[in-house]
């Protein structure tokens, strides 16, 4: 790309190593590396990780609609991460899960990246550029370790190696302050006890952490390496694979918050050990996800998974809720606050998702032959759509881009309903309005329209057909003042979930 390539807008990001809103200025003009930490394949994905994978994936989707042209890396965890989040427990996520279900570990791993794949996929998130797994790296994480050994910000110890945190802290200073990412003082880092944890004994202080782990007689997943046979440790395949395909320093790393310490607090170290640089000029990451106000927590019944919202197969919920409505819940709240799920938001979600994909269809059937001089009605429809990428363009908060749509709404209805002829809003306008609602909903937010049904082997769809035929028996009754067989076609369908939407000229309907 030209070096003075500009985006469509200019863009403002929170980089949570600054902990300030900064301009977004890629490293190279016009193109953009992003890495995001995937997930770790021992269990169905939960909707804490939906969330930010959706949101990672608007942004990536973003991106891209101003112009860049993005790599986007996104991991699969699928050896090293072990139970307790950190690198010395006991057991590995994955091998624990394929003791309890008894199978081979990497039949864990196909089983539950396919099932993550397939709630991605439902969710309508683009695969990202690069999926890179672990174990598809660890040559890479072997070069690594050797690496930060040289260095001397590491230590082997009875076949594990351990990263030296006390000399990030007093010889890294000037590259990264250990503590930055996650906000925690490095006195509190170095002073945290892990004597619960096995091989404590073997480390020269409390704070450090596994690079390489040195396999036990219980542990399936191992390798040979020059130290022992063993495994890497969870934190070093993101900074092993980050670097390989996005190089030493990059654009954007996201992720929960909730991997701000240890993950990304040890990414860094490492990345800093190895080659003695910060790997990422921008930090992004999502908040939480609560559900009727408290922390998910399957031992306490407080937990639902995709599935179980998708189908209605749950006790917390009176219904179920489709991927696209939960999808328009998500993006009613920026990326970076808490998300608290109730039944009541998610109806509210449902139903606006439906005006959108109603306004949508309006939209999509008005024609304008005729070219006007601009109104007020012009001025307020264009200064909402600008405001909607002013908003989008601050941070990615699609909560504020959504509400100037919203606004628009009333009127495109009006246009629709005859309350307000088509020469109060000029051609331009009208052209102007469809195309950015148009790229807001598919291209930016990433939605699908389900009020359409997926049409059959030849082509047609027969349950919109089906509809124009009764809508017909419905006017030829109302236009008899057969009121009564009217309204109990509207009333049935109501009940099947099918909205009847009455307008001048003629009806139209939509699923509730």
């Amino acid at each position: 790309m030209e070096k003075d390539f500009k985006p469509r807008y200019e863009l403002t990001v929170m980089n949570t190593l600054s902990r300030k809103k900064e301009k977004f200025e890629p490293l190279t003009p016009g193109y953009v590396g992003m890495y995001v930490c995937g997930p770790t394949v021992y269990n169905e994905v939960h909707l804490g990780n939906c969330r930010t994978f959706s949101s990672f994936d608007i942004i990536y989707r973003y991106l891209m609609y101003l112009g860049y042209k993005v790599r986007y890396v996104r991991n699969i965890t699928d050896v090293g991460h072990l139970v307790g989040d950190v690198d010395e427990g006991e057991e590995g996520k994955i091998e624990k899960q394929a003791r309890i279900e008894q199978l081979e570990p990497m039949e864990i791993v196909q089983k539950y990246t396919n099932l993550f794949h397939s709630v991605m996929h439902q969710m309508n998130t683009l695969s990202p550029s690069i999926e890179p797994t672990a174990t598809g790296h660890l040559i890479e994480q072997i070069e690594m370790v050797k690496d930060i050994l040289a260095n001397g910000y590491a230590y082997e110890q009875n076949g594990s190696v351990y990263f030296d945190t006390q000399k990030l802290v007093k010889e890294g200073k000037d590259v990264y302050n250990y503590g930055t990412i996650s906000g925690k003082k490095q006195d509190d880092l170095l002073t945290e006890t892990r004597d619960d944890l096995k091989n404590q004994s073997e480390k020269r202080h409390s704070s450090d952490f596994a690079i390489w782990i040195k396999a036990g007689p219980r542990d399936i997943m191992k390798w040979p390496s020059p130290w022992s046979v063993g495994f890497p440790g969870w934190h070093l395949e993101c900074s092993a694979m980050s670097t390989k395909y996005l190089g030493d320093y990059f654009d954007i790393h996201g992720g929960g918050m909730d991997l701000q310490f240890p993950h990304h607090e040890n990414e860094v170290a490492q990345n800093v050990g190895a080659c003695g640089c910060q790997p990422v000029k921008y930090w992004l990451h999502t908040n939480m996800l609560v559900l009727n106000g408290k922390k998910m927590s399957k031992s306490k019944g407080n937990s639902i998974l995709p599935h179980e919202l998708f189908t209605g197969n749950n006790d917390i919920l009176s219904k179920a809720y489709s991927p696209m409505a939960v999808k328009f819940f998500m993006l009613q709240a920026h990326y970076a606050s808490t998300l608290n799920i109730t039944e009541k938001g998610l109806q509210a979600a449902e139903k606006g998702y439906l005006r959108l994909m109603e306004a949508w269809q309006i939209l999509e059937g008005l024609q304008h032959d005729v070219d006007e001089e601009l109104t007020g009605d012009d001025a307020q429809i264009n200064k909402m759509l600008d405001l909607a990428f002013e908003a989008m363009s601050d941070d990615f908060n699609t909560a504020a881009a959504l509400a100037k749509l919203n606004i628009i709404i009333p009127k495109i209805n009006s246009l629709k309903n005859g309350r307000m002829e088509m020469s109060a809003i000029s051609k331009a306008t009208l052209e102007r309005t469809k195309q950015v609602f148009h790229d807001f909903i598919f291209e930016i937010f990433g939605l699908l329209d389900e009020t359409k049904n997926v049409e059959d082997e030849d082509g047609s769809n027969l349950l919109d057909e089906a509809m124009k035929v009764i809508i017909e028996l419905r006017q030829s009754a109302r236009s008899q003042k057969d009121w009564a067989t009217s309204d109990l076609i509207r009333d049935k369908l109501q009940k099947i979930g099918i909205q009847i939407k009455d307008g001048k000229e003629e009806a139209s309907w939509i699923k509730n």
